[in-house]
């Protein structure tokens, strides 16, 4: 569906990124809340052999990946020849795997809740029922690309408070 447009007109497609502990969810919820854009989790998409990989601490690799950001990609298409635009928490962190949510639609911006690992790691701890354990935060540092200068990711410091990332990204975003 790429480089179709709607009889609703444009469509607009945010994903939040950040590794595992950012954020990502609370923002993306944030956002959609304030716009009234559709959410989606990228979690929600992982398949059962994933969900069990993280949940005993093994880092997943491209081939994992690849069948999931395909699925995630395929949501966002759909959604935009529905004319409905869409947030989503997903973790981005290779170009190679941004590139694939990029086939989704003809526009689709990045947020990066990007900072501190201790900020980050802290977060992790108080965190409860979540697979992905905070062992795994060091191979998601180890994994993050930053963006190009040829992406569209608007960068937000982590460290600042959920409402305050919130209407940064609105603004910075110029979403509705």
């Amino acid at each position: 569906m790429t480089g179709e447009r709607s009889a609703a007109g444009p469509t607009r497609h945010v994903v939040v990124m950040g590794v595992s502990g950012a954020g990502k969810t609370t923002v993306a919820r944030g956002i959609s809340a304030a716009t009234g854009l559709t959410f989606a989790e990228a979690d929600e998409f992982h398949s059962p052999a994933n969900v069990a990989l993280m949940r005993s601490g093994v880092p997943l690799d491209d081939g994992n990946r690849r069948p999931w950001l395909a699925d995630i990609a395929g949501w966002i298409a759909a959604r935009a020849a529905e004319g409905r635009s869409t947030v989503l928490a997903c973790s981005a962190l290779r170009r190679s795997y941004r590139d694939v949510l990029r086939q989704g639609a003809p526009q689709v911006d990045f947020v990066h809740l990007h900072g501190p690992a201790e900020v980050i790691r802290a977060r992790l701890a108080r965190r409860e029922g979540h697979y992905m354990p905070a062992s795994l935060l060091e191979s998601q540092l180890a994994t993050l690309e930053p963006a190009g200068p040829d992406e569209s990711v608007l960068v937000l410091d982590v460290s600042l408070a959920p409402e305050a990332l919130v209407a940064a990204a609105v603004k910075g975003l110029g979403l509705p």
